[in-house]
């Protein structure tokens, strides 16, 4: 059940997914999207911070996507890649895809970072082979467009496209 649709301030949504959706917050995060995630958090809270970010709980927990006054979105789908495919046709996801934009551990937008001051955590391979990266401030995560990259955009073209 949708209550309200909530977005940012540059009219993108934005998110919190309940405790059972990591997996899906990790996919929107790959996209771009703006997705919070807390494995352990009180409903109150989740809705308290909704309400104060303009955020849209996404839940598979059918109670609190029914509590008055919840900006829920509830996913009825168990797999990941069915919620995901929801999430993208009902909030048009695809219309201004961003991906690899956010880190998908904590959510942080990524900073263009140059190589000479990445060089020394980078493994011998990813020194010769590539030479753009992304930098995680939060979290101190280093991104490269590697073969994790590759299976990634691999997972979510098809979902982008076939989504509409």
């Amino acid at each position: 059940m949708q209550r309200s649709i909530t977005a940012g301030k540059n009219g993108s949504p934005r998110f919190i997914a309940d405790c059972h959706l990591g997996k899906l917050a990790k996919y929107l995060r790959l996209m771009g999207v703006d997705t919070l995630y807390f494995p352990h958090i009180e409903d109150d809270k989740l809705i308290e911070m909704a309400k104060r970010e303009h955020r849209t709980i996404l839940t598979r927990d059918r109670s609190l996507s029914e509590r008055r006054h919840a900006p829920a979105f509830f996913l009825e789908a168990k797999d990941t890649e069915t919620q995901l495919k929801t999430v993208i046709d009902h909030y048009r996801l695809k219309e201004d895809p961003a991906p690899f934009s956010r880190c998908i551990v904590c959510n942080t937008p990524l900073q263009v970072i140059e190589k000479e001051k990445v060089i020394d955590i980078l493994p011998e391979k990813v020194k010769k082979y590539f030479d753009y990266f992304e930098y995680c401030p939060t979290c101190d995560r280093v991104y490269w467009q590697g073969d994790h990259y590759r299976h990634m955009m691999a997972f979510l073209e098809p979902l982008l496209q076939e989504s509409s």
